[in-house]
């Protein structure tokens, strides 16, 4: 079994290949299930080292980056591994991002190599014409075809000596999340910071031999992408599911022994609602709740239903989990996302408050979870990371127990369905359009999604749009979680600070006044 408490004892300056680590210890223990195959520990290790000799052979060498845009299935959970082992660096792209959206990223992270599939390959495409010299391949199964190409990569054509020992601070992974400026920001994730997560988590949840994590969440969010490296680290399956379907992943809770699964609040409601009164089974221990704050009403069902959820509290810039309440505390800590992990460290700082209580202020992390910094950005990683804390522009409070609870989102943050969205970027996007003069974008309360995105927009006399057409133009340019559900027109300038910078909590609070007015309404003539 896996031992967080020697892992912890003293700070190595190197870790040893986990894949290959557990395939000397338990080669036939499955590790993986995915894609209708399940692979043990031996046969994902040769995967793994072919798959990384192939990347080399496209050009990758330890030190580059390499770029994925893939749904979630066997490329997807092994490429992490195989990216680690020849020494480069992963950066997985959302499959629901535009093409133009793909190419910016590429430019941004300048990898040597795109795995693509047939699901994404025209985009990649359309995304390369701004990258020409980036090399392009696509895999189906096992097998890796240079773009065009119809013979599988010649595993001759590598030379690089694979790697089983690994610097703690070396780069594992850019995950690409929101920005405020309308751009995403690569988080740099190192190979110490996906270790020192796993470790936090297993002191905290524990960890049996018979673990078997499902992994729904997109392998390209960091929430994934972690299942996928703690499950190898502690010698555990990974069963990962290409989407969330709330049937097939009942089927896995009650027909493939599992026993951990991470959602956000909108599948496990739909998971709730497929299940109805069915009970889960006593072999499922953990349901990690995360991707924001969790509804009450949801926390409330699990807790009488006997469902043993997880509130959690993490980001993308702290490898996953920050924090996590355990099940036996749902009852005594309702609303709470738990204790920080060890060996980490979380404060409040009062003075970047909302200019509430003291007790209240932003919350600060820092410890071996937290980033490297962003990937070019310098100034913005400085302001980020301050005396070896993040700032996460998250509002919350510590009990008297040390319970951390989650009061705001990031000031302008929309999370609607566990996908962030900054409004900058749907912003930036309304403007580009002729018609639009001033745009805000904000989250409104959703009873579904958590959050739905809402637009409200001032219009040039002459602009010849419309609510419908201008959701069009978005959709061409934004992931489609991005694009407005609702867009409203006025015909005053938006608020606006001294210093121009646009009041989008007027706008929330307007838009809180206007629902409450119609609940009246509706109350009023009932």
């Amino acid at each position: 079994m896996f031992s967080p408490e020697l892992a912890i004892g003293q700070r190595p300056t190197t870790v040893r290949d986990w894949v290959a680590e557990r395939a000397v210890q338990i080669p036939e223990r499955v590790a993986l299930v995915a894609d209708g195959k399940a692979w043990t520990y031996s046969e994902l290790d040769a995967r793994v080292s072919r798959l990384a000799r192939q990347l080399a052979a496209l050009g990758a060498r330890p030190g580059d980056r390499i770029a994925t845009l893939l749904h979630n299935g066997t490329a997807a959970a092994t490429l992490p591994h195989a990216a680690l082992r020849l020494g480069a660096t992963i950066v997985p792209l959302n499959v629901r991002l535009t093409a133009a959206e793909i190419a910016w990223q590429l430019h941004d992270a300048a990898p040597r190599v795109l795995i693509v599939e047939p699901r994404t390959v025209d985009r990649a495409l359309t995304a390369r014409d701004e990258n020409p010299s980036l090399a392009v391949a696509t895999i189906e199964g096992e097998v890796v075809h240079r773009l065009g190409g119809l013979d599988p990569i010649d595993l001759e054509e590598s030379d690089v000596q694979l790697r089983l020992v690994h610097p703690v601070d070396s780069v594992l992974a850019v995950i690409y999340t929101s920005g405020t400026t309308g751009r995403p920001k690569g988080a740099m994730l190192t190979v110490g910071n996906f270790w020192y997560s796993a470790i936090g988590s297993a002191l905290n949840l524990g960890t049996r031999d018979d673990d078997r994590w499902l992994a729904v969440l997109p392998l390209f969010h960091v929430g994934g992408l972690s299942i996928i490296i703690r499950s190898a680290i502690y010698g555990i399956t990974a069963i990962v599911h290409d989407g969330f379907a709330p049937d097939n992943v009942n089927a896995a809770i009650d027909d493939d022994r599992t026993t951990l699964v991470s959602v956000v609040a909108v599948t496990l409601e739909r998971l709730l609602d497929s299940r109805g009164a069915k009970p889960f089974p006593k072999t499922l221990r953990v349901v990690l709740l995360g991707g924001g704050p969790a509804p009450r009403p949801l926390l409330e069902r699990c807790v009488s239903s006997g469902i043993p959820v997880a509130q959690t509290y993490g980001l993308t810039e702290t490898t996953s989990q920050v924090a996590t309440l355990l099940p036996r505390d749902a009852v005594r800590k309702l609303g709470s996302a738990g204790r920080v992990l060890h060996p980490n460290e979380l404060q409040i700082d009062p003075s970047h408050g909302a200019g509430v209580a003291h007790a209240e202020g932003e919350i600060l992390v820092r410890g071996p979870i937290v980033m490297t910094g962003y990937l070019n950005r310098p100034d913005l990683t400085a302001t980020t990371i301050t005396d070896g804390w993040l700032r996460t522009g998250d509002i919350g409070t510590l009990d008297a127990d040390g319970y951390l609870y989650v009061l705001d989102r990031r000031d302008d943050l929309i999370v609607t369905g566990g996908e962030n969205v900054y409004p900058a970027e749907v912003e930036t996007v309304l403007l580009s359009h002729p018609g639009v003069i001033e745009a805000a974008v904000i989250g409104v309360d959703d009873a579904q999604w958590g959050q739905r995105v809402v637009a409200i927009a001032r219009l040039t006399d002459d602009a010849e749009a419309n609510e419908l057409t201008l959701r069009s133009f978005c959709r061409e340019r934004l992931a489609s979680y991005k694009v407005p559900k609702e867009i409203r027109f006025v015909t005053d300038p938006l608020p606006r600070t001294a210093s121009e910078k646009l009041q989008r909590g007027a706008l929330r609070a307007s838009e809180e006044s206007r629902k409450h007015n119609r609940q009246q309404q509706t109350i009023d003539t009932d």
